[in-house]
């Protein structure tokens, strides 16, 4: 895909933010594999939950991707989970023994910086180091530069949203105006008096900013924007070219801070340098094939806190070859949908990792899904499953059976030639009619 004209199209987008960005790929996977023990044994030394979860692995043998594919994935659902039991046990530790550090000084003798709450609630900590949601790389791919005013618009409230973009913009250089959310009326009359270059937050927001702006008729000063925090149509993204603002968006969260970010490419977005990546097929901890979309896997080398394969929910497949800004790391397609899929069938529910249990009984199976067709109270399952090879007698039968096994349900089997499956992650697709 051609990238699209932009305002300010020029040199600045294309400046690196670090020589990390540009260096052979070969080296950030040595500096990744070489750092990737480290973390682990940091891991289990300093914090309860990973010693547990760990405890029989050896830091120095996890080397490798495929040895890294060897380890259990940690979902949110999971964190969440870790996090109510820990508080109902031990109140002092709020993060569930999975954060190396805490405002007690659980771990280290610097407590966190702030603590914010995520739907849920997770409750996440801020270090006391620079920029440790590592914002700034994105931030300066979007073209903000140092001197520059930065309107914030992403909350301060709870949820660290607008803390991880602004002090993203601090370690870039910039002064940040904290707008938070709301006051619509009041954040045009900043931008009036202010003139700040430069918007980050959802891309809805900046919508209704810039609509509002033109009902008024005002003009904004605004001439770039970093998006996040919900989907970015190319609808809307050209919308505001026209309107003279380059908007750019990242994947980030706020456990595990920032992923991946575009670039003035504007083809998939870059990964960044502090994360290792995989995508795994949904309900398992398998890597998938290239191309293939699948579950987004996350490790952070945040030695505050130290995630290991963990599980963001979200779908998403790897993009061949390189940036044409010239950035080599691995790209990714960016958000595809959920990964955490489940059904409730004839009052019984249904989850992806089941469907991955009864696939992994059968080798000769390359993927699967399960269909679930009819009205309510009228439930039809059919699992569709492609063969790598021709279909040994009574596959059907074994592969019904085993559904019957572990679901508990009766279902039909479709055998079908590779190739005959969507590349969309879905692992239950739900086709009933329940209006």
């Amino acid at each position: 895909m051609a990238a699209a004209a932009t305002p300010g199209a020029n040199a600045q987008f294309f400046a690196h933010f670090d020589g990390l960005e540009a260096q052979d790929p070969s080296v950030r996977e040595t500096r990744l594999m070489a750092a990737l023990p480290q973390q682990i044994a940091h891991a289990r030394a300093a914090t309860d939950a990973f010693a547990q979860l760990l405890a029989d692995i050896q830091p120095a043998q996890i080397n490798s991707r495929a040895a890294l594919a060897t380890l259990p994935v940690l979902r949110k659902s999971d964190l969440a989970a870790r996090q109510q039991s820990a508080r109902a046990d031990t109140p002092a530790d709020p993060f569930g023994g999975l954060s190396a550090v805490g405002w007690t000084g659980l771990r280290r003798s610097l407590g966190a910086r702030r603590v914010f709450q995520s739907p849920g609630p997770i409750y996440e900590p801020q270090g006391w180091g620079r920029d440790g949601w590592r914002m700034a790389r994105a931030l300066h791919a979007a073209g903000l530069r140092a001197g520059e005013l930065v309107h914030n618009s992403f909350s301060y409230h709870l949820t660290p949203a607008g803390a991880m973009m602004e002090c993203g913009a601090e370690a870039i250089g910039c002064t940040v105006f904290p707008a938070g959310v709301g006051n619509t009326e009041l954040q045009l009359q900043a931008m009036t008096d202010l003139q700040p270059q430069a918007y980050v937050g959802t891309p809805s927001f900046l919508k209704i900013l810039v609509e509002r702006a033109e009902q008024q008729g005002l003009t904004l000063p605004l001439q770039k924007a970093l998006v996040s925090g919900e989907a970015f149509p190319a609808a809307l993204r050209d919308w505001l070219i026209e309107r003279g603002i380059a908007a750019f968006q990242c994947y980030a969260t706020a456990d595990l801070g920032l992923i991946a970010y575009e670039t003035q490419a504007r083809e998939g977005l870059v990964l960044d340098e502090s994360v290792i990546v995989e995508i795994v097929r949904p309900g398992t901890g398998d890597p998938v094939a290239e191309g293939e979309v699948g579950e987004l896997v996350v490790t952070t080398l945040n030695s505050d806190y130290p995630l290991i394969r963990f599980g963001t929910g979200d779908l998403s497949a790897l993009l061949p070859g390189r940036c044409p800004t010239g950035r080599t790391n691995t790209r990714i397609r960016g958000w595809l949908g959920r990964a955490d899929q489940s059904a409730k069938v004839r009052g019984m529910f249904v989850h992806a990792s089941q469907i991955a249990t009864v696939l992994k009984r059968f080798p000769e199976i390359d993927r699967g899904r399960l269909l679930i067709e009819g009205e309510l109270a009228q439930d039809r399952m059919t699992l569709q499953v492609e063969l790598s090879s021709p279909a040994a007698e009574g596959l059907a039968d074994r592969l019904a059976d085993a559904l019957r096994d572990v679901t508990k349900l009766r279902g039909d089997v479709a055998l079908l030639p590779p190739g005959s499956l969507a590349n969309d992650g879905k692992v239950i697709e739900d086709l009933r009619r329940l209006d």
